[in-house]
């Protein structure tokens, strides 16, 4: 099983990313980035999936019609993953969709494998929680526009990560691979990379992912550029490391077989003690990027 699919290496049709839980070779979770031209539209089922539209840059119009009825929700979305937090549309499973842009842009259909059946909804840019987590050069900011405890899915867990250039993000370590009630769920998990260019020149990182023990025991450490993809079914994962001079942006997605839906993990023993010293370092400046709109 190949685990870092290189921009442009796992396109269909018209997604240019394409990861539905069979060719991951797991259960759960799936992800597709739409490439619309001006004046472009496509119309899919959600099958057996929920999905959450988040538009990567541009905005778009997205169409739900089920035997419940006929949604249409507008999203002005953004000008790219690092110029601001965006609004999005949540599409339940047995639907048909549309998504439309009169200006064009890429979105990024983040998709969960379910059971319940929950309504079609606009997710607004400012209900979105921006936090910051980490101090120092762990210093990083999370869109946890998807979040658990934060908007409502039946397995789908989605959010966004900027890590500024220079820094580490996704460390300590940690995994999620093991059910341990009230402490650690199973959750396979995508990420998906873009990077800020500086003065015309593309940015890159690196992500680890090392074996824990449990499952296909995962070890990867891929040098990561814009539009690439890293599979996550088990193992330690982290760090995520943005070059100095570009920072770096990934979208994360989750889903697993747990009851519960929610994000528990273990960090790695060797590496816990880092979060110890993140109080006694202030913040990395450049954070925010930006924060959610008032309204």
């Amino acid at each position: 099983m190949t685990y870092h699919l290189p921009a442009g290496k796992a396109p269909d049709g018209p997604y240019v990313v394409d990861v539905t839980p069979e060719k991951a070779g797991w259960g759960y979770s799936g992800l597709k980035v739409l490439q619309l031209p001006p004046g472009g539209s496509h119309t899919f089922e959600t099958g057996d999936s929920e999905w959450i539209v988040l538009p990567l840059n541009g905005g778009c119009t997205v169409e739900a019609t089920d035997d419940f009825g006929h949604d249409i929700f507008q999203l002005t979305g953004r000008e790219g993953v690092f110029s601001g937090v965006t609004d999005f549309a949540y599409l339940p499973r047995d639907s048909r969709a549309t998504v439309s842009s009169a200006e064009g842009g890429r979105f990024a259909l983040t998709g969960a494998r379910c059971s319940r059946r929950l309504p079609a909804r606009y997710g607004p840019a400012s209900s979105v929680p921006v936090e910051l987590r980490g101090t120092g050069n762990s210093s990083r900011q999370v869109n946890n526009f998807g979040a658990a405890g934060v908007f409502e899915c039946d397995k789908l867990i989605a959010v966004e990560v900027i890590t500024p250039g220079g820094n580490w993000s996704s460390f300590p370590p940690h995994k999620h691979d093991e059910h341990r009630p009230g402490e650690e769920s199973v959750l396979e998990e995508i990420y998906y990379f873009e990077f800020a260019d500086h003065e015309g020149i593309p940015g890159l990182g690196y992500q680890r992912v090392s074996p824990s023990g449990h499952g296909r025991n995962t070890d990867v450490l891929a040098e990561v550029r814009g539009g690439d993809v890293v599979l996550i079914p088990d193992g330690w994962h982290g760090p995520s490391m943005a070059v100095p001079g570009h920072h770096m942006y990934y979208l994360n997605v989750m889903a697993g077989p747990e009851a519960e839906r929610a994000w528990l993990i273990c960090d790695h023993p060797d590496h816990a003690w880092v979060r110890g010293t993140w109080p006694d370092r202030p913040v990395d400046p450049r954070l925010p990027l930006y924060i959610a709109p008032s309204q």
